[in-house]
Parts: structure tokens; C-alpha cells; sequence
């Protein structure tokens, strides 16, 4: 660090230090705050449970047990509109995402696809049919992008099967933990498609293979956890689901400490990074920085770190 930013750092930490007890007085609260604004966001929702286990930390569940959580239009439609509204909620920096049930999920709900038939059945001209089904696909796709467009960190708890739409959802997330019984699979070839909610898209990203990732297309095969870790798809296996969901929401709590400037510019780059050559990913972030360097997380933060002084706590963003 140059000597003129240790300069400006150290002319911030006054301010900081005098705005520390209204932090504090704040962060005791964050508790009871984080659960009612999960409180107030569960309200909307039927195929979703939330709650929030920890300060700044939401709890999101699948919560279609009996169906295996398959993902119908209503699922469909409540993800997008709970990873959009957790995005601009201050109460919340990470993001659990686990299953209620016997397994994570069982991909589209098939019911769901006989009532897209009956629709498409209705309509006599190919391209009034090709509209609907473009419609329905962007639908479901923006559905999942949603959770990767969030800025919050949002981590999977994957339990037993994870199949076709699940491993478009889990995909599209920024750290994936299982059980040892997980399996996952590409199924859609299975039934006759091609995926096309983001598997082709971010499994390859995910794993690093492209040769591994055509496979699993291609064939549909199961692939279990330990695969699964050694691929990279996942990163941690747990012996079983309630271990999982502790490891994730440790996880989860340790990273919502953080500065949420730091944590969600980082995502941001990262995901940007994704699709740009390194020197548009450089570009991102400087321009970026030039302005979150600025903030009072930098130098709350850099002045702990130098005075070895009580963990900082950060203001809602």
C-alpha cells in the first residue's frame, strides 16, 4: 500500500471510530432485523421457505418435498422474484440455498410440461407455438440467471438427487457443498432436448473440462459426490444433511462479516470476468475500485487489520 493511501486510511479512522458505537448498537440488533425482513420476504412465497439462521445470512429452501422439489411454473417464477428481491435487501449479504424433503430435486416438474403441451396444442400456426415456447424458455432462463445476476453470495446445500433443472440452478451459484450421497445428472437428453436453462452454458465453466462436462450431457449418466469434488462441481461433501446446512451457514455467516462493498464487488467481477479476456476484466475492476476505495469499509477495515483491533462491523449497504 502506498504511502499516501496509508495517509488518507489513517484521516478516515477518526470518523470511523466515531460512528463505532452506532454500529455497534446496530449490529446488535441485525439479529432480530435479518429475521423479520426474512419474515416479511417468506410472506410472499409457496413453493419457498426462508428464514435467516444468522445476522445477514437468508436461509432459502426448496420446499416442494412431496414432489421432490420438481421445479413447476410457480417455482419458476417465485426464484427469480426471490433472488431479485434479496438483491436490494440491506438485511441480507449471503445466501443458503438448500431442499426441504428426501432430495435437493427431481428437475422440471413433467406436469408442468403436459400443460405447456396443451397450450401449444391450442395454437395451430408453428410460429404462434414457437412464440410460447420462447417465452416459456426465457421465463425459466431468467429465472436461473437470477441467482448468478444476485449480487450476494449464494451458496448450495446439495442433498441426494440433483437432476436436470436442479444442476441448471446450482450451477448458476457461487459455491456448491454436498452430501456424500448426492448424485447429479444432465438428464434433459434423457427426455429428448437439449438443456436449456444454463447447464450447456456453466457446467463446463463450473468444472473446467469440456471434455467431462459433453460427456455428462451427452449421456445423461449419474455422477456422484466424490466425482462430483474431484471435477470441482462441488467443493466441499458432508457425511449427511444437517451437517451440510451447518457447514454452509457457517460459511455463509463468516462471509456476510465481511465488508459487503468488498464482498459484492468481488462477485461482480468475477462473474463479469466470466465472459471478457483478462484486460476487460482489469478494466472492470479499476474503474470500479476508483470509486469503492473510497469507501469507509477500506479504511475500517485496513485500520483493524493494522491495530489488531476488534473484528470492524459494517453498515448495511
Amino acid at each position: 500500500m502506498s504511502l499516501h493511501r496509508f495517509t488518507n486510511t489513517f484521516r478516515l479512522a477518526p470518523r470511523v471510530a466515531v460512528m463505532q458505537p452506532y454500529r455497534n448498537k446496530t449490529h446488535s440488533s441485525s439479529s432480530s432485523s435479518s429475521a423479520q425482513a426474512a419474515t416479511e420476504v417468506a410472506a410472499k412465497f409457496k413453493t419457498l421457505a426462508i428464514s435467516s439462521p444468522k445476522p445477514f445470512v437468508f436461509h432459502v429452501e426448496l420446499n416442494r418435498p412431496k414432489q421432490l422439489n420438481a421445479i413447476n411454473r410457480d417455482m419458476w417464477l417465485e426464484i427469480k422474484d426471490c433472488f431479485e428481491t434479496l438483491a436490494i435487501n440491506p438485511d441480507c449479504r449471503t445466501i443458503v440455498l438448500s431442499a426441504a424433503g428426501k432430495h435437493f430435486c427431481a428437475g422440471i416438474d413433467l406436469s408442468s410440461m403436459m400443460s405447456m403441451g396443451q397450450q401449444l396444442a391450442d395454437c395451430e400456426d408453428v410460429a404462434r407455438k414457437g412464440v410460447v415456447l420462447e417465452r416459456t424458455i426465457r421465463l425459466y432462463q431468467d429465472s436461473i440467471s437470477a441467482v448468478e445476476r444476485c449480487p450476494k453470495p449464494v451458496i448450495m446445500a446439495v442433498h441426494q438427487a440433483c437432476i436436470g433443472a436442479g444442476v441448471d440452478l446450482i450451477t448458476a451459484a457461487d459455491i456448491r457443498y454436498s452430501t456424500q450421497d448426492a448424485f447429479f445428472q444432465v438428464k434433459e437428453v434423457d427426455i429428448g432436448m437439449a438443456a436449456d436453462v444454463g447447464s450447456l452454458q456453466r457446467l463446463p465453466k463450473a468444472i473446467g473440462s469440456q471434455s467431462l462436462a459433453r460427456e455428462l450431457c451427452y449421456t445423461g449418466r449419474r455422477f456422484e459426490a466424490a466425482e462430483a469434488e474431484r471435477s470441482g462441481l462441488v467443493s466441499r461433501v458432508f457425511p449427511d444433511k444437517d451437517s451440510l446446512v451447518v457447514g454452509a451457514i457457517a460459511l455463509a455467516e463468516d462471509i456476510a462479516s465481511k465488508s459487503p462493498i468488498a464482498v459484492q464487488t468481488t462477485k461482480e467481477s468475477m462473474v463479469y470476468s466470466l465472459e471478457h479476456t483478462n484486460q476487460e476484466g482489469l478494466d472492470h475492476i479499476r474503474i470500479i475500485n476508483k470509486l469503492y476505495l473510497q469507501s469507509e469499509d477500506f479504511a475500517q477495515a485496513v485500520g483493524a487489520q493494522l491495530t489488531k483491533d476488534e473484528k470492524p462491523v459494517f453498515a448495511k449497504l
